[in-house]
């Protein structure tokens, strides 16, 4: 079943989804990857402000390559997302509600993901141009020095994903 969802996001509307759903986002999700979630966590760590306000966010595990003339953005696909894992549960805990991404997630994060609640998304790899398409705007938000690893946030329309992991404990993959 296809469903559409608006971020940021509130529980009940985490709640309602289900492994196996077909989702459209639009509003506003964040780019983040490898060495973005290891700067957010020792922030966290320090107890110092975060770049911007987890809560209801959704972060999309994406390094996007720069956007040609009269677009936003250039291809944006997933990146694997167990390497975020040794930092999710703790942006979980401060209000993170969904992270985009391709692959399995370690038993950790799906129980951080129950506890939240949030939802992991999974977004088809290898369609990174496609996916561009429906990005509206972009802008830097932190740590430019990390290049395409940088924070962005971005505006999107109708962003296709598949619900890989609910709140309820359930996983779904097209290739189990």
């Amino acid at each position: 079943m296809e469903k559409h969802i608006q971020t940021p996001l509130i529980d009940e509307a985490v709640r309602a989804l289900r492994a196996g759903d077909q989702v459209r986002i639009t509003g506003v999700i964040y780019t983040a990857r490898d060495a973005a979630h290891k700067k957010l966590y020792e922030l966290l760590e320090a107890g110092e402000p975060l770049p911007f306000d987890l809560a209801g966010q959704i972060i999309y595990y994406t390094g996007p390559t720069p956007a040609p003339p009269g677009r936003p953005i250039g291809s944006c696909g997933p990146t694997t997302s167990y390497r975020m894992d040794r930092y999710t549960p703790a942006l979980l805990a401060h209000g993170l509600r969904g992270m985009i991404g391709k692959g399995r997630r370690g038993q950790g994060v799906l129980d951080a993901i129950r506890e939240a609640p949030a939802v992991y998304f999974s977004a088809e790899g290898g369609c990174g141009a496609l996916l561009a398409n429906y990005v509206k705007r972009c802008e830097l938000v932190a740590f430019p020095e990390l290049g395409t690893e940088a924070i962005r946030r971005l505006e999107v329309e109708d962003f296709p994903v598949s619900v890989f992991a609910d709140c309820a404990g359930n996983i779904w993959s097209p290739y189990l």
